[in-house]
This record gives C-alpha cells, structure tokens and sequence, in this order.
C-alpha cells in the first residue's frame, strides 16, 4: 500500500522538444551515441596521458585533466538518459530527477568557469612571476583550488535547487530534451527572492570568472607585449587555448542562461539544434584544442598514436 502511495505521489514531466522523432528516433539514437563514445575517449585519453607521464603532473595539466573529467561528468548527466529517450514511446522524467540533473547541469557548468579561473590564474603567475612560481603554485594550493571549483558552484546551485523544489507545479511538459533553466516555466509562481538568488548565482559562477579570466589574459597580454620575443611567444602557446576554450563556453552559456531567461521564442528545430549544441560540442571542443594545441599533450598524443599503428 506504501509502494502504491508513493508511485501515485511521483510527478512526472514530458520532454516536447523531440522533432520528428517518430521518423528519425534510430538516427538520433546513432548519431548521439556515436557522439557520446567519441567525447569520453578523447576526453578519457587525454586524461590518461596526463595522469600517466610524470613530466605533465604539473599545476597546468592538472587543471587541464579536471576540465576533461568535467566535461565526461557533464556528458554523463545528459546523455544516457537522451538516449533512453529517442527509444522510448514517452520522453518523460520525474520531477525529482529533472531537478537533479538540473543541479549537476548547472553545477559543472559553474566548475568550468572556476577551472578556468584557476588555470588564468596559473599561467599568469608563470609568465609573470616565474620566479615566484614554484612557492605560489603548490600541491597544496593547486588542491585547494580544485576543491573551491567544484564545491563553491556546488553550494550556490544547491541551495537555488532547494528553493525551487518546494513550489508548486502547473505545468508539466518541458520545451527541450533535457533539464535546465526550462523548469523554472512550470512553476505556478516564481518567487522574487529565487529569481534574485539565481542572477546571484550567475554572477558568481560565470560573470566574476569570466572578468577575472580576461583581466588576467589583459594583464599577460600587456607584460609579455613588453618583454622579450621568448616569452610572447611562451604567452601565445599557453594562453591561446584556454581562450579558445573560454569563447566557447560563455557562448554555450549565453544561449542556455541569458536566453532561456529572457523567454525568446524560438522554433522547435531551432531549439532542438542550439540544445544539442549545449552538450556536443563544448565536450568535444576541449580534447581537440588541448591535444592539439598543448605541445606537451600533443607530443605524446602523437607517440600514443603511431605506436598503435605499429603494433
């Protein structure tokens, strides 16, 4: 009698924003788990290498290797569940589990721009203060910033999740294929004070990063434009794709968080194609600008590669 009482009491939500899958349900099926496999080997590759090669267990490709395990985490928030669904005669989650992969959603989401401070940060001291260097970026503080990047955007999602779990639903299908942002459109009332909260939220996990990450790239910018042609050269290398990395992410992040707030209407094609976007390609962009651009990773990426063509 419990057991009924409780599955009577579960509230579930449909996913509307599937197009055509009737016809196309197998094509997204393959498509989408072709892409998932090829985002946790290169990230898992990547991740590997620098966890096996002794000469790359520095502050760099730490924060690099957590971003590639981040990104896996983020993957595997999304995925699995995306593909039951283009299976499945319904697309329907409980409310629990929306909220849930949700906070994981957001929480990762928030880690990518803390790792990415934390790596702006590093290379700043590098190129700046590389005498300094070694007596500012310890295990110890490289330990501590890892910890801050994914519990401090953890803490704040968290307590947003627990504000908005408690209201009342009047709706219950979602626009996308996924949970994010588009569960707050369910809600019967939003209070102020969750709304506020959320662009606090916001404000510390991507925009305090986001300008702290580009002060700091100005800052290395300016004092290896005035030093010799070695350490431009060191800034460019080093500093270029964690920029690249950057765009793409804060580009991801303005369509899912600034739009999706401001309630743009889009058609569902055009939702469905920049949903897919949030969770392909910054996922599979970071392996591809770390092993290609990172001389140390690519260099031994390369090794890894011709020596499984010669066995």
């Amino acid at each position: 009698m419990d057991q009924m009482n409780f599955e009577f009491n579960v509230t579930y939500l449909t996913f509307s924003g599937h197009v055509e899958l009737h016809r196309f349900r197998f094509l997204y099926f393959v498509v989408m788990f072709v892409v998932y496999v090829l985002i946790l080997c290169s990230n898992s590759i990547i991740l590997c290498i620098i966890w096996v090669h002794k000469s790359l267990h520095e502050p760099m490709y730490i924060f690099i290797a957590a971003l590639l395990l981040n990104s896996i985490l983020f993957s595997t928030n999304i995925y699995p569940k995306l593909l039951i669904d283009f299976l499945s005669d319904k697309q329907v989650i409980t409310h629990s589990h929306c909220v849930f992969q949700s906070f994981i959603y957001y929480s990762l989401g928030g880690s990518e721009f803390l790792l990415l401070s934390a790596m702006a940060y590093d290379r700043y001291v590098s190129i700046c203060k590389p005498l300094q260097y070694p007596n500012i970026m310890r295990k110890t503080t490289v330990s501590v910033l890892l910890l801050l990047a994914w519990l401090l955007p953890a803490l704040q999602v968290m307590a947003w999740t627990a504000m908005s779990n408690n209201l009342q639903l009047c709706r219950f299908t979602l626009t996308l294929i996924f949970c994010n942002n588009d569960i707050q459109k369910l809600y019967c009332v939003t209070p102020r004070t969750l709304s506020v909260y959320g662009m606090i939220v916001l404000l510390n996990t991507v925009l305090l990063p986001m300008f702290f990450i580009l002060f700091t790239y100005a800052r290395i910018l300016i004092i290896s434009y005035r030093s010799g042609r070695d350490v431009r050269k060191k800034a460019v290398q080093t500093c270029l794709p964690h920029l690249l990395v950057l765009m793409s992410i804060s580009c991801l992040s303005f369509y899912d968080i600034i739009i999706a707030r401001l309630q743009v209407s889009f058609s569902s094609t055009a939702r469905l194609i920049m949903a897919l976007q949030c969770v392909i390609y910054h996922p599979l962009f970071n392996p591809i600008i770390y092993g290609v651009k990172m001389k140390e990773i690519s260099k031994h990426l390369k090794k890894l590669l011709c020596e499984g063509k010669l066995t």
